[in-house]
C-alpha cells in the first residue's frame, strides 16, 4: 500500500440469507451466484465472538431481506448489538448504513415510510434499498 492508501474494516452483518456475502462478492468482484452457499452468516450474533469480530471495525452495513419482515425487525437486534460493543475511538457510534436488499422483489414486508422511519429513530447514517442480484445501487451504497 502506499501512503496515500488507507485501509478500514466495515462490517456486513445481518440475518442469514439477507445477501450479506452476495453483497461483498459484487462489491468487490463485480460477480453474482444464484447458487446460495450458506456461510457463517446470521450467525455472529449467537455466539460471543461478535466482539472479537467487531473490534476496529470504521463502518458497518446491516442487511435485511425487504421480502422477510423478520429480517426487518432483526436488524434493530443487530444494531444494538454493535452499540454496546464498538464505538469509534472518540466514543462516538460507528456509522452504520442500513441495506434494503432484494428491492427487485415483491411483495415488500415493510413499507419504504416503515424503512425511513426505523432509520433515522435507530440512529444509522441513512438507508438505501438494493439488489445485489441485479447490481441495483450497490456501488452507490458503499461511497
Amino acid at each position: 500500500m502506499s501512503s496515500r492508501d488507507h485501509l478500514f474494516k466495515v462490517l456486513v452483518v445481518g440475518d442469514a440469507a439477507v445477501g450479506k456475502t452476495s453483497l461483498v462478492q459484487r462489491y468487490s468482484q463485480d460477480s453474482f451466484s444464484k447458487h446460495y452457499k450458506s456461510t457463517v452468516g446470521g450467525q455472529e450474533r449467537f455466539t460471543s465472538m461478535t466482539r472479537l469480530y467487531y473490534r476496529d471495525a470504521s463502518a458497518c452495513v446491516i442487511m435485511f431481506d425487504v421480502t422477510n419482515a423478520t429480517t426487518f425487525s432483526n436488524s434493530q437486534r443487530w444494531k444494538q448489538d454493535l452499540d454496546s460493543k464498538l464505538t469509534l475511538p472518540n466514543g462516538e457510534p460507528v456509522p452504520c448504513l442500513l441495506l434494503a436488499n432484494k428491492c427487485d422483489l415483491s411483495p415488500w414486508a415493510v413499507s419504504r415510510d416503515q424503512v425511513d422511519r426505523f432509520s433515522k429513530e435507530n440512529g444509522f447514517v441513512g438507508w438505501t434499498e438494493t439488489s445485489v442480484k441485479e447490481n441495483k445501487n450497490i456501488n452507490e451504497a458503499m461511497r
